[in-house]
């Protein structure tokens, strides 16, 4: 069975991305490993991992509805969102990676540097990007 896997946010971005995932998932009979990761070098709060724990259960539940085959993760472990999402992409052999994007400054990149672009520039396979508007209501 091939595997997807998508890079989650609780964003617009995010709910873009895991939307078309979900989409390219059923059209491929595909398995679909959803990735949320805490930033790197930043406190990590007990109301934030709560949130996400709720978050991540609701996902879980979206996607058994669906009758996705499917794995959730929330990594706190020390390294970039990207560095974590190109890592479940190694080990599960994914065919495809689904990340949201959204519009940055060029300050912005230089500041906080760019998701997309690192998990782009490191992929092992093809990685697609999608905005909000991409992504029909």
């Amino acid at each position: 069975m091939a595997t997807i896997v998508v890079g989650y946010t609780d964003t617009l971005e995010g709910e873009a991305a895991l939307a078309r995932a979900m989409d390219e998932a059923k059209l491929r009979g595909a398995h679909l490993e959803v990735v949320h990761s805490h930033k790197e070098g930043r406190g990590i709060d007990a109301d934030e991992i709560l949130h996400y724990n709720e978050v991540m259960a609701n996902i879980d539940r979206r996607l058994d509805e669906a009758e996705i085959d499917h794995a959730t993760h929330d990594y706190i472990q020390g390294q970039t969102p990207a560095e974590d999402i190109v890592a479940c992409a190694r080990i599960t052999g994914a065919e495809l990676i689904v990340i949201g994007l959204r519009n940055r400054t060029k300050t912005g990149k230089y500041l906080m540097g760019s998701v997309a672009q690192d998990v782009m520039l490191n992929a092992p396979c093809s990685v697609l990007a999608v905005r909000p508007d991409d992504v029909p209501a």
